[in-house]
C-alpha cells in the first residue's frame, strides 16, 4: 500500500536523522491526547471523527487513515527538510502533503493552514472529556449499581486498623465536593469504559448513533448510557440481544424488565436536559416495546450479533 510505504520511509529517515537513544514509548493515553492536540490544529471535513477514532494509533498511522478527511483546500505543505523528496517517490498518489504531515515531527512552516482554524467538534469534545475526567474524578468512578463496583473492592476489602464509628463507611479518595457542585456535575457527561465485554454490542453503540466517546459509556446523572450522540444532546440505550429467537414467555419477561429500565433511564436523561433514544436490532423488538410504551423513541439499528 502506497500510504504504508510512505510511513515506512518516514520512520526510517527519522531514525537515521538522530543518533540519540530512543525514548520510552508514551502510554496509550498520553499518545492519544498528544495526537488529538496535534489534530486540533488542522481543518477537518468530518468534524474530526476519524482523528478521534484513530487517536490511539501512532501519528503516522492516524494520518494514513484520516488524510482523506482533511480539508485539503485549506492546507499548504512545504518540504522544509528535503526528506519528502525521497519519501514521496514511494507514495506518488499521496504527494508532498501526506509525507510532510505524517512526519514524526512537523518542521516549522511545513504545514500552513489557510484561514482561522476552529477546533473540529469531535476533537474538542474528546479533549473536553479528558479534562472533565480530571476535573471530576469522583464522578467518573460513580456507577448505577453494584454491578460495576470494583471486584477487588468486593473480594479484598481494605483491612481496618481500628474500629470505625457505626454508620461510617470507607472514606473517599478525594475531598468531599460541595453539594451544589455535585448536582451540576452529575448532569455533565463523563466518559467511562464500556461496562460489558460484549464486542458486538459495544461496536453498535460506538458506530450507530454515532458515539461521541468511542469505546466508552456516558455517565450522566449516575446512570451509564451506551452512547452520547455526536453533536447532539441525545443519550442512547442499545439492545442487541436476539429477542426474536426467544419463546413467548421469555419475550414477555424480557420486555417488562426492559420497559422499567428504559423509563428510568429516560427520566434521568430528560431531567438533565437530554433526549433519549433506544436502539434495537429488529422490528419485532421495537414493536414489542412500543406496545407497552408508545412514547419511547425507538430506532431499528439492524446491528447483528
Amino acid at each position: 500500500m502506497r500510504f504504508r510505504a510512505c510511513i515506512a520511509i518516514l520512520l526510517f529517515l527519522s531514525g537515521c536523522a538522530s543518533t540519540e537513544p530512543l525514548t520510552k514509548e508514551p502510554t496509550a493515553r498520553d499518545r492519544r491526547i498528544a495526537n488529538l492536540q496535534r489534530a486540533a490544529a488542522l481543518p477537518w471535513r468530518d468534524d474530526g471523527r476519524c482523528a478521534v477514532r484513530e487517536a490511539s494509533q501512532p501519528w503516522p498511522e492516524l494520518v494514513e487513515r484520516c488524510y482523506p478527511a482533511l480539508d485539503h483546500d485549506r492546507l499548504e505543505f512545504h518540504d522544509t527538510t528535503g526528506r519528502c523528496a525521497v519519501a514521496s517517490t514511494g507514495a506518488a498518489a499521496m504527494g508532498l502533503g501526506f509525507c510532510v504531515l505524517a512526519a514524526p515531527e512537523i518542521a516549522v512552516g511545513a504545514v500552513i493552514v489557510l484561514g482561522v482554524v476552529v477546533v473540529a467538534v469531535a476533537i474538542k469534545e474528546a479533549l473536553d472529556a479528558y479534562e472533565l475526567r480530571h476535573l471530576y474524578p469522583e464522578e467518573a468512578g460513580t456507577s448505577r449499581g453494584a454491578k460495576v463496583a470494583s471486584r477487588d473492592a468486593v473480594t479484598k476489602p481494605k483491612p481496618k486498623l481500628e474500629p470505625e464509628p457505626a454508620g461510617q463507611g470507607r472514606q473517599p479518595p478525594v475531598p468531599p465536593v460541595p453539594v451544589d457542585r455535585t448536582r451540576r456535575a452529575s448532569c455533565e457527561p463523563v466518559p467511562v469504559p464500556h461496562a460489558g465485554e460484549d464486542d458486538a454490542h459495544n461496536a453498535c453503540a460506538d458506530t450507530f448513533p454515532p458515539n461521541r466517546y468511542p469505546g466508552m459509556d456516558a455517565l450522566v446523572g449516575g446512570i451509564r448510557f451506551d452512547a452520547l450522540q455526536v453533536g447532539m444532546r441525545v443519550l442512547w440505550e442499545i439492545k442487541t440481544h436476539r429477542f426474536d429467537t426467544y419463546n413467548e414467555f421469555i419475550q414477555n419477561q424480557e420486555i417488562e424488565k426492559e420497559i422499567e429500565q428504559l423509563r428510568n433511564e429516560r427520566q434521568v436523561a430528560q431531567a438533565c436536559g437530554y433526549d433519549f433514544v433506544v436502539g434495537v436490532s429488529t422490528q419485532a423488538h421495537k414493536d414489542a416495546l412500543s406496545a407497552l410504551d408508545s412514547s419511547l423513541k425507538i430506532v431499528v439499528t439492524g446491528c447483528k450479533r
